[in-house]
């Protein structure tokens, strides 16, 4: 059976993501393609499959370094299957179930944030308190992710 070959507007096009985030996820190496001459990029068809994964996966707050893990896993860069799928994704629920968790704890503290009304980092409640972050250095350090 011949191989199709699509060009990254078709690719973009059919998987719905932008062809600077193709271009983005070859440079990652979480998909590839081959080059014509003219130094053109074509996709093989199964490579949309490997997108909707990617994509799946985002949208359930994975980074993509997370994915590039799962996707390392397959064999010889296979495309994911419905099984690879069933599987990758039982063995991201405790990272899924921690982020929620996460959420609800925001949620049941947003109500002091809007009650105190200033904001404040200093004096903030919700991302600071008791001043702790004027001990770990200087930036943003509430913004950035927790670590466990």
């Amino acid at each position: 059976m011949p191989v199709t070959l699509l060009s990254i507007g078709q690719v973009a096009r059919r998987s719905g993501v932008a062809a600077s985030a193709l271009r983005f996820y070859e440079s990652q190496g979480l998909i590839w393609s081959t080059r014509l001459p003219g130094k053109q990029r074509r996709f093989t068809s199964d490579m949309l499959r490997r997108i909707a994964f990617i994509a799946a996966a985002q949208r359930v707050g994975l980074s993509l370094a997370n994915i590039r893990d799962a996707l390392a896993t397959l064999p010889a860069n296979r495309t994911p299957t419905k099984a690879d799928w069933e599987a990758l994704s039982r063995s991201w629920r405790p990272l899924l179930d921690a982020r929620i968790d996460e959420l609800q704890r925001l949620r049941s503290q947003l109500g002091s944030c809007i009650q105190c009304g200033c904001l404040s980092l200093k004096a903030c409640g919700l991302f600071n308190p008791g001043d702790r972050a004027a001990s770990e250095g200087p930036g943003a350090r509430r913004l950035a992710p927790r670590t466990p």
